[in-house]
């Protein structure tokens, strides 16, 4: 890969990377609502779904997930399904025996490690990561080289981006916990939170492998 390819792939990973989807509002919920140890870790699920799903891509299994309209299907219904989850499980919290929501920790009973794996999959369960890998990976890639150390490197640069652009949005989060502290504002962020969530869900079942 010449020098010139790979500051390209930068550019475009960057920019695929920073708009907003799934993993970056899960990073603003949870910097607002959790901490920032909370983001971090959820953050690392979620570069650790990115390596999965960069590995099935060198392997062809996300080549072959594309292929098969089932397979593709069902795995945007479980992550769609998911999203939907999470943002009716927030929204419900502002109604739940009709108490007040107060900026406290969500779920105290939670360790680090349940978000975690709660980044880790939303992550796997994303289509659109794998579109990403599969169908712009190639693009940049020399065959007349070693394959490795390319993906090696993509995938690399791609998990530190995506780990330091959902920090960021996780203390940029956690910067406007006063303002949510404030009356019944954080009542109206989880709505609004759990309604993103939930739109992000549906647009996931409108994602198609030929897009």
């Amino acid at each position: 890969m010449s020098i010139d390819t790979f500051l390209l792939y930068a550019v475009v990973a960057f920019f695929y990377v920073i708009s907003p989807g799934p993993a970056v509002f899960l990073a603003l919920y949870n910097g607002a609502v959790n901490g920032l140890k909370v983001v971090m870790s959820s953050a690392l699920g979620n570069i650790l779904g990115l390596l999965v799903l960069s590995s099935c891509s060198i392997s062809g299994l996300s080549a072959l997930l594309l292929a098969s309209a089932t397979l593709f299907t069902i795995v945007k219904v479980v992550g769609a399904s998911y999203l939907i989850y999470l943002g009716i499980k927030q929204i419900w919290a502002t109604f739940k025996g009709a108490q007040k929501v107060s900026y406290q920790k969500e779920d105290s009973g939670k360790t680090l490690f349940s978000y975690f794996k709660e980044g880790f999959f939303v992550a796997v369960t994303n289509p659109k990561p794998i579109l990403f890998f599969v169908a712009l990976f190639p693009q940049f890639l020399n065959t007349n080289a070693s394959l490795a150390p390319q993906f090696a490197i993509m995938t690399s640069l791609f998990m530190a981006y995506s780990f330091i652009s959902l920090t960021i949005y996780g203390a940029l989060a956690n910067r406007a916990k006063h303002f949510l502290s404030r009356g019944n504002n954080i009542s109206w962020f989880h709505r609004l939170s759990g309604g993103i969530f939930v739109g992000l869900g549906a647009s996931l079942l409108q994602v198609k492998a030929t897009s």
